[in-house]
């Protein structure tokens, strides 16, 4: 099915499932011990073996030499694998780094062996005993050095493939200078990790050439693709199996050396072998969110209006890395005749940069929505008010397409009368309670919506049970509901007539889950596949399709009426679809809006900061089950707290290293940070993004959630 034009009249608008507050039906197998984790499938090997992955002690050199001799003494020891044993390995498409490194190291903490033995003990102990000699090179790890002399990079996400490295509209310079008002500010933001609560883990088994892994991965078809690319074996002879992830948000999303090793490991031990990536190896192993450096200029008129904006940043990541696009929703979100952004991308030798939760606006935001903030101080205009001053209708750099909906002044206008914004104090310092300084900050929240074709198979069973099979994942934010709502929606059955089977190559493949687009594609795939099933049905009942209504069980077309399980007493029926995007994203600017209001306390002796109250507002097309979106919300809320106040990893500027690699160091909030946080979604359904008019919130909640926090800070 391809979705070409506003999507009519159809039946998701029944909201008799779909748009109402359903509990996660993963929820009893989560809290029971029941949902079977990467780790977990006790049940599908026999006998398997450990593997420990050994990571590189050195940021960038060569291996001089490796002594494996005393660990494959060791008990119960029963294969070493390192590149010069594995032979030649490609590199996948979306790998920047070497997933098995040797002789060239490329990062610090870069797989170089796994050691297999029978138990995960065994396999600690003699890892711990290899014996490797290092031959260190100068790297690169200073990001503010590095900068000084890196290119201007282009935007990854542009369409426009031979355009200029940085945008430009209208003569910036001269309408800057020229400014009534001007702000000049310079932003950092660190580098940080996802540390979520499951490692990255998977076991392997070989069946012949025939391959077999089950991990914790976000996106099923690029990681099967990507590991068969760097093992050097068919595609066909490849399934990733991953059904309950426990939490990713972006580290998850590409291929990652656990899943390579353990398939390198099997094959050496012959036999399955299970691998966990060791929480001290994950930040520098796996993937991070790029620390960024930000210039933000912004000129005005005395009544706030914008006529001159600039965003410039810079990041770094290892050759051929791409930039942290933190430039993305300043191109799109305020008026402004006169702009620039650009980018500089910087070569470093750290640990690979890559998308986590929000790539892009997260940090992008964190600094224009302080500038906003700084520019309302400016003009002694209230920050709400500055930001309504200066919305657009229509895309600042390309005119002519408009939003398909945009109610970015809805949310803050909304979000400060539920919040009590008029109570806000303009004058830092102004408010007490007790010892504590007390203020209010807000920002606008911003993310583009995006679309990613997803498949769906969809069979009625002569039990009167809907099975839907995609290779869709669940990555803790409800994907198995909100396809299950979609299934019964269209159908007309109950939820408990619905089973729902996700993240396995077997299945057709989809979106996968990631940058805000997995709800709204995947659930589109679903819609598209029992399209074809409503068909089938019609067809074998003698019906009309185009007429017939699927209710509470029972089909109906004009004056006859049959039940549904009539048309599958000679057997099942299937339909199998895959949602295709026709270009409607062209023609209008599609997009995500919101405001995030904060409450402050800061210690007047000691500096301490407690938020105190966070409300959003949220304007994400049709939200289709508002528990499992506010879920969402609340913890994206939650990682904009971390981001704001704790989360940085240390650099170790000398030897290359993320310093604080573990949950000692490395501190995320916990509940005793977290105060009440409320969500509002506001009531509208996009007819130009999808047949299910939704977009997505996961990534919404979490842009410009650290601006507000800190936004609040300053005015307390």
């Amino acid at each position: 099915m391809k979705f070409d034009r506003p999507a009519e009249t159809n039946p998701i608008d029944r909201l008799r499932v779909v748009g109402r507050a359903h509990p996660r039906i993963d929820g009893p197998l989560k809290t029971t011990g029941k949902a079977t984790y990467a780790y977990e499938h006790h049940d599908v090997v026999t006998n398997p073996a450990y593997g420990v992955i050994v990571g590189s002690a050195i940021a960038k050199g060569r291996i001089k030499s490796m002594n494996l001799a005393e660990a494959q003494r060791e008990p119960g020891v029963i294969a070493i694998v390192t590149a010069e044993s594995a032979g030649k390995l490609g590199k996948g498409k979306f790998n920047t780094a070497k997933l098995l490194g040797g002789p060239e190291i490329d990062h610090y903490h870069q797989a170089v062996a796994v050691v297999v033995a029978e138990t995960f003990e065994q396999a600690t102990a003699a890892a711990g005993l290899l014996w490797i000699e290092y031959t260190p090179s100068e790297g690169s790890f200073d990001l503010e050095e590095a900068l000084k002399a890196a290119p201007l990079a282009k935007d990854p996400n542009s369409p426009e493939k031979q355009g200029p490295p940085e945008s430009r509209v209208g003569d910036f310079e001269p309408a800057f200078a020229q400014a009534p008002v001007k702000l000049d500010e310079f932003y950092t933001t660190p580098d940080q990790s996802h540390s979520m609560m499951e490692p990255h883990a998977s076991i392997a088994a070989w069946n012949g050439d025939k391959l077999t892994v089950w991990t914790s991965n976000q996106m099923i078809d690029w990681g099967r693709t990507d590991l068969a690319t760097t093992i050097g074996i068919p595609k066909e002879n490849v399934r990733f199996v991953s059904p309950y992830i426990g939490g990713g948000f972006g580290g998850k999303l590409f291929l990652r050396s656990d899943a390579v090793m353990a398939a390198l490991a099997a094959k050496a031990a012959g036999r399955p072998v299970k691998v966990a990536l060791q929480r001290a190896l994950i930040p520098n192993n796996t993937t991070h969110r790029p620390a960024t450096r930000q210039r933000i200029r912004i000129g005005a008129g005395p009544d706030g209006r914008i006529v001159a904006m600039a965003h410039e940043s810079g990041s770094g990541d290892l050759p051929d890395g791409q930039p942290e696009t933190a430039t993305n929703q300043t191109r799109l979100l305020y008026a402004g005749a006169n702009r620039l952004t650009a980018m500089r991308l910087a070569v470093l030798d750290l640990p690979e940069g890559n998308a986590m939760r929000a790539p892009g606006e997260a940090p992008g935001m964190m600094a224009l929505e302080i500038a906003m903030d700084e520019l309302a101080e400016k003009l002694g205009l209230d920050p709400v008010e500055l930001r309504v001053r200066n919305d657009t209708r229509v895309d600042p750099e390309k005119p002519d397409p408009p939003f398909s909906q945009r109610n970015l002044v809805r949310c803050l206008r909304e979000g400060a009368e539920r919040f009590g914004w008029q109570r806000r104090n303009a004058s830092p310092g102004a408010v007490r309670d007790g010892q504590w300084l007390v203020g209010m900050g807000t920002a606008a929240a911003f993310r583009n919506n995006l679309l990613i074709p997803s498949g769906a198979r969809v069979r009625l069973g002569t039990d009167g049970v809907v099975v839907v099979e995609t290779d869709m994942t669940d990555i803790g934010t409800g994907s198995y509901t909100i396809i299950a709502q979609t299934a019964a929606e269209m159908m007309g059955v109950d939820l408990d007539k619905v089973v729902v089977r996700l993240g396995d190559s077997s299945f057709p493949v989809s979106s996968g889950s990631g940058g805000q687009f997995g709800a709204n594609c995947s659930t589109s795939g679903v819609y598209a596949a029992c399209v074809k099933l409503r068909e089938a049905v019609a067809q074998r009942l003698g019906f009309n399709s185009a007429d017939a209504t699927f209710s509470d069980g029972h089909v109906l077309s004009g004056n006859r009426s049959a039940k549904l399980a009539d048309a599958v007493r000679q057997g099942d029926l299937l339909g199998e679809d895959k949602m295709e995007w026709g270009g409607l994203d062209k023609s209008y600017q599609q997009s995500t809006f919101g405001a995030h209001f904060v409450e402050a306390a800061v210690d007047s002796f000691t500096g301490e900061i407690r938020i105190r109250r966070m409300l959003a507002v949220c304007a994400a097309g049709r939200i289709l089950n508002p528990l499992t979106a506010r879920s969402q919300v609340v913890g994206a809320m939650t990682m904009g707290a971390g981001a704001a106040l704790m989360e940085e990893l240390a650099v170790d500027k000398r030897r290359g290293f993320f310093v604080n690699h573990d949950l000692a160091g490395y501190e995320v909030p916990v509940h005793a940070d977290i105060p009440h946080q409320e969500v509002i979604f506001l009531d509208e359904a996009d007819d130009k993004v999808s047949p299910m008019k939704a977009k997505g919130v996961a990534e919404l909640g979490i842009c410009g959630v650290a601006a507000a926090i800190a936004n609040a800070v300053y005015n307390a």
